[in-house]
């Protein structure tokens, strides 16, 4: 039996108190500790002690026996483990965020190295070929935006600031996917007095508007307040998911993490499009042009389990990953695996590996 060693990243949004309540894991200096990543990404693979007590990469024990550890058919197919395992802690708003799919991830991957951007560079949109497709599961109440609303609920939200942009009154005037496009662009490219009074008109009419989304976006304003996300509640879905919900993050559709802890797991990617809430470079003419600006009515959005026996099962439309959770002697375990045949990592109070033969 080896345990994973997992590597916790600090970043800002992260809650200092979360991951030490649920799991135990010290935080002596109370940083914010943002997300716990199990699996073997370069950026930060988890890592295990072997017999003769080395530490050595998880990332690179796979690389050096993919069939065995892997399965034929996914060593195959993708060459690696094909996914990220996380448990998210957001104590503050996470950036708004899209994820390019995977034919235009390679292409801007291989763009980018082809112009020499360095990998760290600020303005480097593209870490690596992938898609990043991702399921979250709460594990505490957690508050979220994704994908646009229907347009009808759009124009009625945005009535009570139409003066505050001319895209947003000519948006009302014929709202379609094209304007929408339009109005989406307009507002992150605002700059000076323009953003200045456009923020304005909004602030004031949080004066008078109860209820959501304007409680969402009064609770993004206390961390965000000169930034142009605040109007994305009135253009997308904000959902509360309860303890035991999931949901589908597709390609293509901006989505936001703003508060509570949850399980994430995602296709083996760090590709990132920012659209607001966050101090980091936005390219907006590649974000407009990763984005599909079609409406999903919010009852659509949470992905119902399918339960057989003691195991509920979150039927998702990829392959790179699959998961479900398992009743295993009175205790809850959520599982995240590739079609549940060859590997899977699993989180319970700590984090193991199943290969198709053994626990290790």
């Amino acid at each position: 039996m080896q345990k994973l060693i997992n590597s916790v990243q600090n970043y800002a949004w992260g809650s200092k108190t979360a991951l030490t309540e649920l799991y135990g894991i010290a935080n002596p200096q109370q940083q914010p500790q943002a997300e716990l990543w199990m699996g073997a990404h370069p950026k930060s693979s988890s890592r295990i002690t072997t017999a003769n007590g080395e530490t050595v990469s998880l990332r690179d024990v796979i690389e050096n026996n993919k069939t065995a550890l892997l399965g034929e058919a996914v060593a195959n197919r993708f060459g690696e483990l094909p996914f990220l395992f996380k448990v998210l802690c957001a104590a503050q708003p996470l950036s708004i965020q899209v994820h390019p799919n995977k034919r235009n991830s390679e292409i801007g991957f291989a763009k980018e190295n082809a112009a020499g951007i360095p990998m760290d560079a600020a303005k480097r949109n593209y870490k690596d070929p992938n898609h990043k497709p991702e399921l979250v599961f709460a594990l505490t109440p957690f508050l979220a935006m994704n994908a646009f609303r229907e347009f009808s609920d759009i124009v009625s939200l945005l009535q009570p600031i139409a003066g505050a942009h001319s895209a947003i009154a000519h948006f009302l005037q014929a709202p379609n996917a094209e304007r929408l496009s339009q109005l989406f662009a307009s507002l992150l490219n605002m700059q000076g007095e323009e953003k200045s009074r456009a923020l304005a008109v909004l602030k004031a009419a949080l004066n008078s508007q109860q209820g959501e989304p304007w409680q969402t976006i009064r609770v993004i304003s206390e961390y965000y307040p000169d930034d142009s996300g605040l109007f994305s509640p009135l253009l997308l879905n904000v959902v509360k998911l309860n303890p035991g919900e999931a949901m589908f993050l597709f390609a293509e559709t901006p989505h936001a993490y703003l508060q509570g802890v949850a399980l994430e797991v995602m296709a083996n990617s760090d590709n990132v499009l920012r659209a607001g809430l966050t101090p980091k470079y936005i390219d907006i003419p590649e974000l407009v042009a990763n984005v599909k600006f079609e409406p999903k009515p919010a009852s659509e959005l949470l992905t119902a389990p399918v339960k057989s026996g003691a195991e509920l099962d979150f039927p998702i439309p990829v392959d790179d990953f699959a998961f479900h959770c398992m009743t295993c002697r009175f205790r809850r375990r959520a599982s995240a695996s590739i079609a549940r045949r060859f590997y899977s990592v699993l989180r319970v109070r700590r984090c193991y590996i199943k290969t198709n033969r053994a626990w290790y």
